[in-house]
């Protein structure tokens, strides 16, 4: 019988298995592979260049820039998209029917084509634009996407209110599960709004707050289609983020070796910065009492 059980959980895990090999474990063994070759993408033929790809990436303009408009967009995006989720969260949870309407609302965004939200913000920030052409009449004369700063900020809150409506859904059901004699109990020690959200329900919204935050830690060291169709990785790669590094090296330079090295030290940074973020969170959460 145990046997049984056996086999059959192995048959429902197959599919999954089966994706997991062709997606992902396949091509992860290909790419190590290539990363020690010179392979441009196209000839037949290469020669084995041993660590030389990896030598080149880490002297790389490109991957330096990588590495660190990774950090830059992780100051922009996680603080902003938090915040905004947060208070969607609270706002909907607050609302004594149509709760499931309004975060289906929200939750939008998360579901429209990354490609058409970004044609539509590159054609509001063209220089001929509504928005350009009243700025430059009160004097604002500002190239949204042609300046690092601003082009920086622009994919960032692209990408807010992208993922606003996702993290919200799942800070709202965390806030669902807090039970309201607690805030019964509190509201007869006379605890006051302001000091029942920092006291109670901040807390006992750590583990869905914690969930969102290593999420949205990870979104930002995939960030392509946004800075694609945006930016191209400029203005002098202010915006170049690994997945854009990878395709530019790979699709554009024909460098097919390189660009699968670029992409396991990408996967390296990415492990490290998530495994040190989590640890950060995690000692966050004990000194104050919340875990």
């Amino acid at each position: 019988m145990k046997e049984n059980n056996n086999r059959l959980g192995w048959l429902f895990a197959s599919p999954y298995l089966i994706y997991s090999l062709v997606f992902f474990l396949i091509p992860l063994v290909w790419s190590f592979y290539l990363s020690f070759t010179n392979w441009d993408l196209i000839a037949p033929e290469y020669d084995f260049v041993g660590f030389d790809n990896f030598a080149k990436a880490l002297r790389s303009p490109g991957v330096h820039a990588a590495f660190w408009v990774t950090y830059k967009f992780m100051m922009v995006f996680v603080p902003l998209v938090i915040v905004l989720s947060l208070v969607v969260s609270v706002l909907v949870h607050s609302l004594p029917r149509l709760k499931s309407l309004f975060l289906i609302g929200f939750f939008l965004p998360y579901l429209s084509s990354g490609v058409v939200s970004a044609l539509i913000v590159k054609g509001l920030l063209s220089f001929n634009s509504p928005v350009n052409t009243a700025l430059r009449k009160i004097g604002i004369n500002i190239d949204w996407l042609g300046t690092s700063w601003s082009a920086l900020l622009i994919v960032g809150m692209i990408m807010a209110w992208k993922f606003t409506g996702y993290y919200a859904l799942i800070l709202t059901s965390g806030l669902e599960s807090i039970d309201h004699e607690v805030y019964e109990a509190a509201a007869i020690d006379g605890v006051t709004g302001r000091q029942r959200f920092w006291k109670i329900t901040l807390p006992l919204l750590y583990p869905a707050l914690y969930t969102t935050l290593i999420l949205a830690f990870g979104v930002t060291f995939g960030i392509f289609t946004e800075v694609y169709q945006l930016t191209g990785g400029g203005p002098n790669n202010a915006t170049n983020t690994w997945q854009m590094e990878i395709y530019s090296q790979a699709f554009k330079n024909l460098q097919a070796g390189y660009a699968s090295a670029v992409a396991l030290l990408a996967s390296v940074a990415t492990f490290i910065s998530i495994f040190i973020i989590r640890k950060l969170l995690e000692k966050w959460g004990a000194r104050n009492g919340w875990v």
